[in-house]
């Protein structure tokens, strides 16, 4: 459980891989993932090894994006599993992020 962070050779593109759980458990690595070094111009959220995710994570995923960029930001959630991307489209989240 936790999370794994990548960052392209050229550091232009940060991945952050979840593994299990996404809650408030993985709170400060996830920040540490993003704020870590500098920023970069595309960030991936890989979630194919997601299997849940709760409402803090969906909090975390707004401060994220505020702090990336906001509405300017580079995101992309990959490998979505059917009942989180559920959630991503009850809650409109999938307005804010896309999801591939």
């Amino acid at each position: 459980m936790g999370l794994r962070r990548h960052v392209s050779p050229d550091e232009s593109t940060i991945t952050i891989k979840i593994e299990g759980v996404f809650d408030l458990s993985v709170q400060s690595d996830f920040r540490v993932a993003y704020e870590q070094g500098a920023k970069a111009q595309k960030y991936i959220i890989d979630m194919s090894d997601t299997e849940y995710m709760d409402s803090a994570a969906f909090g975390m995923l707004l401060v994220f994006r505020d702090y990336v960029g906001g509405d300017d930001a580079d995101i992309s959630i990959t490998h979505v599993n059917e009942n989180i991307r559920k959630s991503f489209s009850m809650l409109q989240f999938d307005r804010m992020f896309r999801l591939d």
